[in-house]
């Protein structure tokens, strides 16, 4: 990418700028999402119930190991960013050197670690009873693709840093193509049941790493990977750390929230609880690739004008964004209440587990309008460098207020109280970031106090 194209977003309309960044990244997480939906119909259809509470006891895990290379992605291209903005681009290069050693080291020793603690994370996580041997095969079989799940998620925040959204896009789509090709294939007509599905997976994580290796080796990218790039730089590190381990302790967070729900909804909803929110979780990927989206291409905005000064520019794309979001989750929100007992039909034609979903997912989703605030709030301080009112925003639906409901709820309502949990936290969520950024931005204060 040459500087002239760099510095467009410092000088291109915001709105532009908005839509450039953020399409590319709504169409990629969406194409995921229904990867994810895809991939939960055939177990569902093909595996049955059992097959979708495996995986979604497996899912929290694997995404908890590869968030390192999402932590390592985001705080690298947070300084990326910043450094483009201010014309430091042997900074630039150095950081994304840094980042791919970071990451493959992390991501192996990792994955090392799941396979040979493989029944105890699973008991954890939820995996008792009839779900403990067919999340195993899965887990199995998943763990081999972590390590380029986390590299190609590393690079997708690297590439959108840059400014090539559409790039950026395709390390989603690619996997996510590859997956939905690979599922009737593997689980239906090689009848290999859940293994075809986690092999699917793993090959789709694959061939995303195949991708972004290309783009990176091709010379359409910027980034220059020489030997001296990859030696160990203290200060880059520790700044990608500070400000990675917002994204790390929100994916550990919700890790831990997948523990605590895991075994709560065992305990007052035994396999059907599980397979209730397997379908819930994948849902929620789906309704709010939208809102993420704008997040994505909110932050490389914000970041290189706060790199370049230009704070009313800063300023103006918050607004911008809050109100984008929140109008597109608004949206998302009457259809999710209007077609819930279609949209329920899609994943399974178990009567008794359509009956447990159409109500939970009513009740799930009812403060969706409100899931922009939170993630915008705490996304603007990510990009801008400021780790801590990250890490308190970030952590403040599922740490400050999701867990503790999901264990005091249900000893009231039942499985009841566990859906209840969640808009209850959008909501609280919403109200803390608001007030916070409100106190952030009163009038005459600086944007970066």
């Amino acid at each position: 990418m040459t500087k002239e194209k760099r510095d467009e977003f410092g000088v291109q309309p915001l709105g532009k700028l908005l839509r450039q960044q953020a399409i590319p990244a709504s169409v990629g997480i969406l194409v995921m999402s229904v990867y994810g939906i895809v991939d939960t119909i055939f177990v569902g259809l093909f595996v049955g119930s059992l097959g979708i509470a495996a995986v979604t006891v497996v899912l929290p895990i694997t995404f908890l190991i590869a968030s390192v290379g999402m932590a390592i992605g985001v705080g690298g291209a947070s300084i990326i960013s910043r450094a483009f903005g201010d014309n430091n681009d042997e900074k630039a290069f150095r950081t994304f050197g840094n980042q791919v050693s970071l990451t493959l080291g992390f991501a192996l020793i990792f994955a090392v670690a799941g396979y040979f603690l493989m029944d105890e994370m699973l008991y954890i996580f939820g995996g008792r009873g009839d779900v403990l041997e067919p999340a195993r095969e899965y887990f199995g079989i998943v763990l081999l693709g972590v390590p380029f799940l986390a590299i190609s998620i590393m690079c997708n925040n690297v590439i959108r840093a840059e400014g090539f959204p559409r790039m950026a896009m395709y390390t989603l789509m690619i996997p996510a193509v590859l997956n939905i090709g690979l599922d009737p294939l593997l689980i239906v007509y090689f009848d290999m049941g859940l293994a075809g599905a986690a092999w699917a997976t793993t090959i789709s994580y694959m061939g995303s790493t195949v991708y972004v290796a290309w783009f990176f080796l091709s010379g359409k990218s910027q980034m220059r990977l020489t030997k001296s790039y990859f030696r160990p730089d203290t200060e880059i590190i520790k700044e990608t750390f500070s400000l990675g381990s917002v994204t790390f302790a929100r994916q550990g967070t919700i890790s831990l929230l997948s523990v605590v729900l895991n075994n709560s909804l065992f305990v007052y909803g035994g396999e059907t609880g599980l397979a209730v929110y397997g379908i819930i979780s994948r849902l929620m990927m789906f309704a709010n690739f939208p809102v993420r989206g704008i997040t994505q291409g909110f932050i490389p905005i914000v970041g290189y004008n706060y790199g370049a000064n230009l704070l009313d520019r800063v300023k103006r794309i918050i607004r911008l964004s809050m109100t984008s979001a929140t109008g597109v989750a608004l949206v998302v929100f009457t259809l999710i209440m209007i077609f819930t007992p279609q949209i329920v039909s899609i994943f399974t034609t178990d009567d008794e587990l359509i009956k447990e979903t159409v109500p939970a997912i009513r009740m799930a989703f009812l403060a969706t309008p409100l899931i922009a605030i939170n993630l915008l709030g705490s996304a603007y301080f990510q990009a801008i460098g400021r780790a801590k009112p990250a890490l308190i925003l970030a952590l403040s639906k599922q740490g400050f207020i999701l867990i503790p409901l999901v264990f005091l709820l249900p000893l009231q309502f039942g499985l009841n109280g566990i859906w209840m949990a969640f808009p209850i936290a959008d909501t609280g969520a919403a109200i803390i970031t608001a007030i916070y950024m409100k106190f952030r931005f009163k009038s005459g204060e600086k944007i970066e106090n």
